[in-house]
């Protein structure tokens, strides 16, 4: 990431990386959500999905290609301007520790700025997770009852209120502020030693962008699958079954399941995380290469 980056500038190179994330890793989401939320099967019957291989040939048999990319809508649409405020936090977090623009900064410190990152963005993402997490569990048109994001968001404020949209807030807090430090912070890392001696970060070839944008992808989820797990089933449930939020959520599954349920979907996730947060970055680099090229035009 350059480091002339502007929180601007980074927030509009940030709402392109964020529809490339989501072109990229909507289908393996599906699967991640199918499979965290699935219920908890009757003694001596087999689970709805017994993996991840089993769910995609389950969503396809029944559902078609289709199926792997419902409720991409609220994400798409919401997408862009949460990565947008995501790196544009981010870039906040970082001048709010600098002196001057082009000091380095410390990794505890990318790591507190990409916290604030997740701050940012979570208030504008939680409607949009909670939306996107019961158009997934759909399992056929036949018996949806949402039709879409939109029908679903004002079937959601007629039951509940505005609090029935943003439920899942904290949870998402929970998730993302560990989780946006870790990502920036690894991604810094990871840019910092690929960049040869002597060289700029700014001349690093395709390829290296994609290994540091997609590790830093699954470093991120490493550290967000457990809250991630709860978040889902939080926003899922109806109203009503989790009276404390997650700590009923976190209570249940550890009498019911056992500690490895926070890491149900993990497969998904990891198949996921690195071409999607490749895509990402690329996504990024490329538009902030595009910007700092108009500005220079448009000033010179």
């Amino acid at each position: 990431m350059a480091s002339d980056t502007s929180p601007v500038k980074g927030f509009f190179a940030g709402g392109f990386g964020g529809v490339c994330v989501v072109l990229s890793g909507h289908p393996l989401d599906t699967l991640k959500v199918r499979l965290q939320t699935q219920p908890k099967p009757a003694p001596g019957q087999q689970p709805l999905y017994t993996g991840t291989w089993d769910c995609v040939q389950k969503i396809a048999a029944k559902e078609g290609p289709r199926g792997f990319y419902k409720g991409m809508a609220a994400p798409l649409m919401g997408v862009a301007p949460i990565f947008a405020v995501s790196f544009f936090g981010f870039n906040v977090g970082k001048s709010m520790q600098q002196s001057k623009p082009d000091d380095v900064l410390s990794y505890p410190q990318l790591f507190l700025a990409g916290g604030v990152a997740g701050v940012f963005s979570t208030v504008i993402m939680a409607p949009g997770e909670r939306i996107k997490c019961l158009l997934q569990v759909q399992q056929s048109a036949a018996k949806a009852k949402y039709s879409g994001p939109v029908d679903c968001a004002k079937q959601l404020y007629r039951e509940g209120g505005i609090r029935s949209i943003y439920r899942g807030t904290a949870a998402t807090f929970a998730r993302d502020i560990p989780a946006s430090g870790m990502y920036f912070m690894s991604y810094e890392w990871l840019q910092r030693i690929l960049t040869p001696e002597g060289g700029s970060r700014s001349d690093l070839s395709i390829g290296r962008t994609l290994i540091a944008g997609g590790t830093a992808g699954i470093f991120n989820w490493l550290v967000a699958i457990p809250p991630d797990v709860l978040k889902s089933r939080l926003q899922i449930a109806p109203e009503g079954k989790y009276p404390k939020g997650m700590r009923s959520v976190f209570a249940e599954m550890m009498r019911e399941e056992g500690i490895m349920a926070l890491y149900k979907g993990v497969t998904p996730v990891l198949l996921r995380a690195f071409p999607a947060n490749a895509a990402c970055f690329l996504g990024y680099e490329a538009a902030m290469k595009f910007l700092n090229w108009a500005e220079a035009k448009i000033f010179s």
